[in-house]
């Protein structure tokens, strides 16, 4: 009786195995968009890919709206608590900065989009720009791991920093790192 059992848990075993692999081939062999490959990460002096969101408002923002000034890219969700930790230093550095060359962008990657990321932003009091991207699209664009995700770009649109998870973004290194950056010359190009 043991006998049968094993005889018949390797057969469905190989049964499932072989189901995948035939399921990954088809997706590989009928053109779906499937790849094993990944791109490889978005580094630091990368040109940074430029977006189109909706913010809270329904206006349309697009990254290239604020060439001539440091931007701090934030990628998070309202459902991420080390997201939800790090928006109150994000905006003590936004209130600091703000008369100036600076712009916050956090992009938002709710499904749910402005139905929870507007009662989000009231609640917590923040009043940077806020954008929704409902399908997650920043993600792929950015190639991220997860969020929070943030990426400090510079006046000529390039990613001088990237910083993967939470972070205190009102420390005084951190205000002297962005007033350097704020003095630094914008180069316009053609």
């Amino acid at each position: 009786m043991g006998e049968i059992s094993t005889k018949l848990k390797t057969g469905i075993l190989f049964f499932i195995i072989s189901i995948g692999i035939g399921t990954l081939l088809f997706l590989i062999g009928n053109n779906t968009g499937f790849k094993f490959t990944r791109q490889p990460p978005i580094t630091k002096g990368t040109k940074a890919p430029d977006f189109s969101f909706p913010d809270i408002d329904d206006k349309n923002v697009s990254l290239s709206d604020f060439r001539g000034k440091i931007v701090l890219l934030n990628i998070w969700a309202t459902w991420c608590q080390p997201c939800v930790e790090e928006m109150p230093s994000i905006e003590r550095l936004y209130n600091k900065f703000k008369k100036e060359d600076f712009v916050v962008l956090a992009v938002s990657i709710d499904i749910k989009g402005k139905k929870v990321v507007d009662p989000f932003m009231k609640i917590h009091k923040l009043s940077f720009k806020t954008l929704i991207d409902k399908n997650g699209s920043i993600q792929n664009l950015y190639r991220t791991t997860g969020v929070p995700e943030s990426f400090i770009i510079d006046k000529n649109g390039v990613i001088i920093e990237k910083v993967i998870g939470s972070f205190d973004w009102s420390s005084p290194k951190i205000f002297q790192y962005f007033k350097n950056q704020l003095e630094k010359p914008y180069i316009q190009k053609e």
